[in-house]
């Protein structure tokens, strides 16, 4: 018989199940944290659940935030356990459950009263989030800030109540430097480049529309660390939800399952305090742009590598894709000749044998992540994984036929069909746009690297141009595995 999680149900576990080994009723509030999804629950949460079951830092326990309507069926199902997550690792011949309790609450989203007095509390000496690439309102064309945003504008307007994750932060902010208290540290726990800029640029941008003085002192007062986070972590569905019943003997309304494999790299930066987060694992470095630049290009650029082909050959899941050779090998020479030698050194890191990690880690048979999954959000996705790579490989007089193939792949996907002539369900926050670009591309290839948010330089580029054209012919002419085995022959 199965067991619903809850703090009153944790003796009734079975053995094997780890939960937390400290006192919950004893934890305080410490981080607010915007974003409470799966990724969240699966990195951060668990290291502050190894941290208090080490038996320090219960002053730093979790509070949840959020701002979409959509986050509140999410906040239910946790409220009724007791906000207790469960999370699975796994990986081949591996499966280990474990009951976190870093959470001790989750604020409804969208109450902003509620939020800004939880960012107003001394205590709360840290607020971070994980709001996905495309929630830090940046332009594409630039790569900067921007600020005429109307959800930004309308916050600058309003700022007593306001809709954004940073019109929040900022207000809370302000409580703080108004009550003559110490601000909290801002924490980006995103998979952006220098994610910790740019949330500073994005708060000090809003700061600056409403007061030129309240910008300088967010500037003067507040840390932004960059950081670089990691643990491929699916969507839950009900396959999750069966597995941990029918394994564990627990039903928990919203699981997390994940690979055994956790890494985050921080700067020491911080305003007041922070967790004493090394002694479970964290690794604080001064600089962290060579593990993030590493980590951006070598693994989400890679997931970006497999994505497409496997969705245009109707594969279900990452596993499944990398036990496919074409996808396989795509992967392996893109990587090998044009992604890796980009990359400058990393302290202690061999970039192969990271990379033969990474490639591990994909191939993991047992978490059940999608190919969809990988697809999604190109459209913010590609100019931060992807673009940048055959930027600088241009700018070196170096090939780029991988990463234009890639691309080409990418525009094709966005018709919106597979090669077997499936339908691709919407899977882009611009979808209309991007489905409406890859059909005029099918015949003007420059449409697609017309798009000057997405592409920038690139998209202008005779060279990148040449072999993009040629490759989305290929792909419309003889399909995805044809094209792939042309590319891997060294013909395409």
């Amino acid at each position: 018989m199965s067991v619903p999680l809850s703090l009153k149900s944790l003796p009734d576990l079975p053995v094997k199940v780890g939960r937390p080994g400290y006192d919950r009723a004893g934890l305080k509030a410490g981080i607010v944290h915007f974003g409470v999804g799966n990724f969240h629950r699966s990195h951060q949460a668990v290291y502050l659940d190894d941290l208090f079951n080490s038996g320090e830092g219960h002053d730093w326990a979790l509070v949840g935030a959020g701002v979409f309507e959509s986050e509140k069926t999410g906040r239910a199902m946790l409220e009724g356990q007791d906000w207790l997550t469960t999370v699975v690792e796994q990986d081949a011949g591996h499966m280990q459950a474990r009951v976190t309790g870093a959470m001790i609450d989750f604020l409804t989203p969208g109450d902003t009263k509620a939020i800004i007095a939880q960012l107003a509390e001394p205590s709360i000496r840290i607020v971070s989030m994980t709001i996905t690439e495309g929630g830090y309102f940046i332009d594409p064309a630039s790569g900067k800030f921007n600020p005429t945003h109307p959800d930004i504008v309308a916050d600058a307007r309003n700022i007593g109540s306001p809709k954004t994750v940073f019109g929040l932060i900022l207000a809370g902010l302000m409580r703080r430097r108004d009550e003559g208290g110490v601000p909290f540290t801002v924490m980006s726990c995103d998979n952006i480049p220098h994610n910790g800029r740019v949330a500073a640029d994005a708060i000090i941008g809003l700061a600056l529309l409403i007061d030129e003085d309240l910008s300088e002192w967010v500037r003067e007062h507040v840390a932004f660390p960059n950081g670089m986070v990691d643990r491929i972590t699916p969507a839950t569905s009900d396959r999750e939800r069966d597995i941990l019943e029918r394994e564990f003997g627990i039903r928990d309304k919203w699981p997390v399952f994940c690979e055994p494999f956790r890494q985050w790299v921080l700067e020491d930066h911080f305003t007041d305090g922070r967790p004493a987060l090394e002694k479970v694992g964290v690794q604080f470095v001064k600089d962290v742009s060579p593990f993030e630049l590493m980590k951006i290009r070598i693994l989400n650029g890679g997931h970006a590598v497999i994505a497409y082909p496997a969705g245009l050959m109707d594969i279900h899941f990452v596993h499944e894709a990398m036990e496919e050779p074409l996808v396989r090998g795509f992967l392996d020479k893109i990587e090998h000749d044009e992604i890796i030698p980009t990359v400058p050194p990393v302290p202690d890191v061999v970039l192969e044998d990271y990379y033969s990690q990474v490639a591990g880690r994909f191939s993991n048979p047992t978490i059940g992540d999608t190919i969809r999954r990988l697809c999604l959000d190109g459209s913010n996705r590609q100019p931060k994984f992807i673009v940048p790579t055959a930027a600088d490989r241009l700018e070196s007089g170096k090939s780029i036929e991988g990463l234009a193939l890639e691309s080409a792949l990418w525009c094709r996907y966005c018709f919106g069909t597979t090669d077997s002539g499936a339908v691709i369900e919407p899977n882009d926050p611009s979808w209309e746009r991007m489905q409406a670009t890859a059909k005029a591309a099918r015949t003007d290839p420059a449409a697609w690297l017309g798009m000057a948010d997405i592409y920038g330089d690139v998209g202008k580029s005779p060279v990148f141009s040449e072999a993009f054209g040629r490759h989305l012919a290929a792909l419309w002419a003889n399909g995805t595995r044809a094209t792939l085995k042309a590319y891997l022959a060294g013909t395409a």
